[in-house]
């Protein structure tokens, strides 16, 4: 997923019209559960480890711990106190080295950070004041876009939410013991009876929004989209499904592989999912600190693009498209609704889905039965991000708001759509419509997949 860009890319009147008639009271409330829920969850990320482990670069994919704690009051104060409260510059000087933009996540360790105690201090005041902005501000549907419906609190609550991910990366790429700890996610109730797919009817659906007050600027506006009947897999494919295509001589057999994947295979001698190796006869994965046998019934997790898509060609299967995923997903053939989420409108409970890190791990494969979708497809909202055969671009009539950088200058045939969200996101970032995207070639990430046929 993207970085981040400043206020100063703010297009003129990107706010896409027709959010609906929002109460500003219950937005302001939504807003600031959203903000604290975030920070929370930020303050676990960071206490949990020393300041030297804050301060340290684990993998050059990712940033010190400490930048992205900076980063996210950074962020806050100039979209927040600047932009939306028209207060002066907090720390301006500092604007230049949380640029995610300006210094690649390799480089950063090199910049004088502010340290972790400074670090902490910054995003904190920047919130005292950033809620006092929110206490203030109208909500309403009218005046400037950035304060329509909410829009940048909610905007800053998912920003905070997709550095929480990315730390939470950061704190599995890290070596030594576990810093986290988090109960084991609810068995499936009945697994074994449900079917291997569903069939997805062919016709017109919904696609995106033009509703979701929150919602970013790639997945609008809503618009209809025609999808030819088709299969799904009921679940996400499973470490034990995964392990067949490996023992078959999945990562030995260029027949499976596009070019571009099969040089990565050779190049980096790959031949198993990130995180894990064999011990003997048997398959282990480090997760999160901790060693531990690869579970069968689980999604695969930290899977290229690549690899899903060479796993569904062994198959005699496809990825989906991504339409196709938000069809099984939000399509409704009883009303010809598409819903918020596979379950209805109503925002995720504990029970549906597996999200905002409760569990550092995916559930079983057919767990939630209360989320599975009108199409019976399960699991299509958290436990592991969903790699999509489609490459990233915008919908018709996209506008840019509130800056370029955050979907624009992505789209095109290098990065590939992920769908769904993973356990590692927050509700406040996951809906049916969301888009994530990426490099092919990412494994690091929490991404799974689950494949398609025609019918």
């Amino acid at each position: 997923m993207t970085d981040d860009r400043t206020p100063s890319a703010v297009a003129a009147d990107g706010f896409p019209t027709g959010s609906g008639g929002h109460d500003p009271e219950a937005l302001r409330q939504r807003a600031l559960d959203a903000l604290l829920t975030a920070r929370a969850r930020t303050t676990v990320l960071t206490d949990s480890v020393d300041e030297g482990e804050l301060t340290a670069q684990h993998s050059p994919l990712m940033s010190p711990l400490v930048w992205d704690l900076a980063h996210i009051g950074n962020q806050e104060e100039q979209w927040l106190l600047r932009a939306v409260g028209g207060r002066e510059a907090l720390r301006p000087e500092i604007d230049g080295l949380y640029d995610a933009f300006e210094h690649p996540r390799a480089a950063r360790p090199s910049l004088p950070l502010l340290a972790p105690a400074e670090a902490r201090t910054y995003a904190s005041d920047v919130r005292g004041r950033a809620l006092d902005i929110l206490e203030a501000a109208p909500l309403h549907q009218g005046g400037r876009p950035l304060e329509r419906a909410g829009f940048t609190f909610g905007m800053i609550a998912q920003h905070e939410q997709q550095h929480d991910e990315t730390m939470l990366i950061t704190h599995q790429l890290r070596s030594g013991p576990a810093a986290l700890t988090a109960p084991a996610p609810p068995d499936p109730t009945d697994a074994v009876s449900l079917p291997a797919e569903v069939l997805v009817p062919g016709g017109p659906f919904t696609m995106g929004t033009s509703a979701e007050p929150w919602a970013l600027d790639n997945e609008r506006p809503a618009h209809r989209r025609e999808v030819a009947a088709f299969h799904l897999d009921t679940a996400p494919v499973t470490c034990g499904a995964y392990r067949r295509f490996m023992a078959d001589g999945g990562y030995t057999d260029p027949r499976w592989w596009a070019p571009e994947g099969w040089g990565m295979v050779r190049e980096h001698a790959l031949d198993a999912p990130l995180f894990w190796h064999r011990d003997g006869g048997q398959w282990l994965r480090r997760r999160f600190g901790v060693t531990e046998p690869v579970p069968d019934d689980e999604p695969v997790l930290h899977v290229s693009w690549y690899e899903a898509d060479a796993y569904a060609r062994w198959a005699g299967r496809r990825l989906p498209t991504e339409a196709e995923w938000e069809k099984a997903a939000r399509h409704d053939p009883a009303t010809g609704r598409s819903l918020r989420y596979p379950w209805g409108d109503t925002d995720p409970t504990p029970g549906q889905a597996n999200l905002g890190q409760r569990h550092l791990r995916p559930a079983r494969a057919g767990a939630y039965p209360a989320g599975r979708a009108p199409s019976g497809a399960g699991q299509l909202i958290g436990d592991v991000w969903e790699w999509t055969s489609s490459d990233f671009l915008p919908y018709p009539g996209f506008v840019a708001f509130p800056y370029r950088e955050y979907s624009e200058v992505f789209f095109g045939p290098g990065h590939k759509v992920l769908r769904g969200g993973s356990f590692a996101v927050d509700q406040v970032a996951c809906r049916g419509t969301f888009r994530n995207w990426d490099l092919p070639v990412r494994r690091q990430i929490f991404s799974g997949f689950r494949t398609a046929r025609d019918a």
